[in-house]
């Protein structure tokens, strides 16, 4: 059975940038339905009964047609939420650090550079879909990535060490048709220690299955 990550905050904690009713909504129902149909899908296919959901994603083709499109669907929105949620928080640490620190500076140039990016490639993306700042786990390269819908970066060959939700349903309530002013509030409640575990993890080729 795969779960929801459980959140280390209240659903009103992320105000003003995140509001209460959207955190409900987003979690409690969006991600909750895409972890309980990915799970139905499990349970009625016994050939991916007991496998790793991320790497059922990286090898797509391997999954049984009649399951595919489902974990392609609902296995990327379980693991893209449970990034989304588990790498902001009310009381972010606001910059990277160490190895991942010196990466960003090495291939963006700065933090700020890298924010701009994340920004721009939110804005064009068009229709529903997320940026991401992903990780090549065999060479270390870090880079800007778009994915449509739940589509994630593993297909891509990238472990994604953040994840921006640009789906209305992520700002919609609060933002209306402003995506950039979102986008921009979240990047401040960013907490650059969890994305920095996730690059650690990547690199060592320790990322935990779910």
């Amino acid at each position: 059975m795969k779960k929801q990550i459980e959140l280390s905050y209240s659903f009103d904690a992320l105000e003003p940038v995140i509001d209460t009713l959207t955190m409900e909504t987003h979690y409690g129902k969006h991600h909750k339905a895409y972890t309980d149909n990915l799970n139905a899908t499990i349970d009625a296919t016994p050939e991916i009964q007991g496998k790793c959901v991320k790497s059922l994603l990286r090898n797509l083709e391997l999954v049984p047609e009649s399951a595919r499109a489902s974990i392609r669907n609902n296995g990327g929105g379980f693991l893209n939420h449970n990034l989304y949620f588990d790498t902001i928080s009310p009381n972010p640490v606001k910059t990277p650090s160490g190895e991942l620190a010196e990466k960003i500076n090495s291939t963006f140039g700065s933090l700020e550079e890298l924010k701009a990016k994340l920004i721009d490639a939110s804005l064009k993306q068009f229709g529903s879909g997320w940026a991401w700042l992903a990780v090549n786990e065999e060479t270390g390269e870090l880079k800007v990535l778009q994915t449509a819908n739940q589509d994630t970066t593993y297909a891509l060959g990238y472990a994604p060490i953040l994840g921006i939700d640009v789906w209305e349903h992520a700002y919609y309530l609060k933002y209306k048709n402003l995506r950039k002013s979102y986008v921009e509030a979240f990047l401040e409640i960013i907490d650059w220690e969890k994305v920095n575990k996730y690059y650690t993890k990547a690199i060592n080729k320790n990322d935990s299955c779910h």
